[in-house]
Parts: structure tokens; C-alpha cells; sequence
């Protein structure tokens, strides 16, 4: 089989870059066109096979509706997308593969099923917090990952991200109420990424912790992303189908 043709979109971003280092090493892949702010999108779209998309929540949605007139799948990574961009890129699942998902790190994606085992294990004695430190740079908050970690807890308990996550503490609170979930964001240095959950309870406390050290871990688990979604029915998948999860 020939090599999956990509364009990737966000070259010159930090993933944009690990992405295309990455598939220089993948004998399965190659990169055709590597697109930034102020490119040629669409003119470069028809000589690729999938498009691999880490750049920013606006440009999302339009890359996603190209993609499913064009009939190409696309992996995405971009995160910080309001809830009206979600369901726009969700609809273009309807015309092709369209893998999306928060974080595209092997280890990562074990964390949110021993987050979501944990959580049924422990059950409702436990509280629940997420905490993430990325570097300085980062633009949104909290991170994409964490967000899903406080989804699947969510998930879990009956509760609900808008309502039920408190998003840190400041001044008289109060005691904390058993149905929130706490989330937190750290920034600082050159941090790649570090996620924990934590499930505490009186006498004893359960944490789960991923640290990424490299972007390469995201770029590896993107092009896996593409190389198994690479003649796959039209539909919305993540990680999770990617790495047999589910």
C-alpha cells in the first residue's frame, strides 16, 4: 500500500513540527503539504489524503467542512473549541472518518480509562480533583486533556461538566460540596504536560498521574490516528477506537 498522503495543517506550531519530524521516521506516511496561517488550504487539499489538524479553534471548523466536501479525513488535535464549534466539527463526521480527540498520547488515553475504572471503583465516598501544568505559552485553560478527565469523572458520578466542575478557590468557600469536581491549571516554564487525578477520601487518597516529556508522544500517536482511520467508514472516533479502548 502506497504511503498515506498528509497535509498538515499548523506546520510551523510546536505539534505542527513534531508531527512532521515524526512521519519522516513512518515509512506508512508522508507529508505532501504542511500549511500555516495565510496558506494555500484548499489549493493544497487535493493532493492529500488526510489532513492532521493542530493549529486553532477557529480555523477548525472550516478545515473540517473542506475535509468533508473533499471527502478526506482528518485527525484532530487543536483544542479550546466552544461547544457550537464541536457540534459543527461532529457534523462533518457524517461524510468522513474524523478522528477528534483531546489528547493523542498512548499513555494519556490508559489515563482516562483507569480514570473512568477508578471512579466506579471508589465511588461516591471519594472527592474528586483534576490538576494540569502546561507551559507558559499555552493559550487556553484548562487544557483539553483535563477537560476530558473531568467529563469522564462526570460521566461516572451523574454530574455535569458546566455546572458541577469548580474551576479553582479563592477567599471563604465554604466546605467543599460532594458533587463537585475541582479543576485546576498550572502554567509555567516549558512544561509539556503533566495531568493528575486525584480521588481523596477521609483516611487514604488515590492519584493518577501522566507527564509527557516530549511533543513526539502526541506527533506518534496523530499519525496513528491517521494511518488507522485510513479506509474507515464516515463517523466521529477518538483515541480510544484508535487503541481499542472501547
Amino acid at each position: 500500500m502506497a504511503p498515506l498522503r498528509l497535509l498538515v495543517n499548523g506546520a510551523k506550531g510546536r505539534m505542527g513540527q513534531a508531527i512532521i519530524a515524526c512521519a519522516k521516521l513512518d515509512s506508512e506516511v508522508e507529508v505532501v503539504a504542511e500549511v500555516d496561517a495565510g496558506d494555500d488550504f484548499a489549493g493544497a487539499l487535493p493532493g492529500a489524503d488526510a489532513v492532521i489538524e493542530f493549529s486553532h479553534h477557529t480555523v477548525t471548523v472550516p478545515v473540517a467542512q473542506a475535509c468533508a466536501a473533499a471527502g478526506k479525513l482528518l485527525v484532530v488535535g487543536t483544542t479550546g473549541h466552544s461547544d457550537a464549534e464541536v457540534e459543527q466539527i461532529r457534523a462533518a463526521s457524517a461524510a468522513i472518518p474524523l478522528v477528534f480527540a483531546p489528547n493523542f498520547s498512548v499513555g494519556v488515553n490508559a489515563l482516562f480509562w483507569l480514570t473512568e475504572k477508578a471512579a466506579e471503583i471508589l465511588g461516591p465516598d471519594f472527592d474528586l480533583e483534576v490538576v494540569e501544568m502546561h507551559h507558559r505559552l499555552k493559550k487556553d485553560a484548562p487544557s483539553g486533556t483535563a477537560r476530558r478527565l473531568a467529563e469522564i469523572l462526570a460521566g461516572v458520578r451523574g454530574l455535569q461538566y458546566a455546572g458541577d466542575v469548580r474551576h479553582g478557590r479563592e477567599g471563604i468557600t465554604g466546605e467543599r460540596t460532594s458533587h463537585e469536581i475541582g479543576m485546576h491549571a498550572l502554567r509555567g516554564g516549558d512544561v509539556v504536560g503533566d495531568h493528575t487525578v486525584i480521588f481523596a477520601t477521609q483516611g487514604e487518597r488515590v492519584e493518577l498521574t501522566h507527564k509527557a516529556s516530549s511533543r513526539d508522544t502526541f506527533a506518534r500517536g496523530s499519525l496513528r490516528a491517521a494511518r488507522w482511520a485510513r479506509g474507515r467508514q464516515p463517523g466521529l472516533y477518538d483515541m480510544q477506537d484508535v487503541l481499542g479502548l472501547r
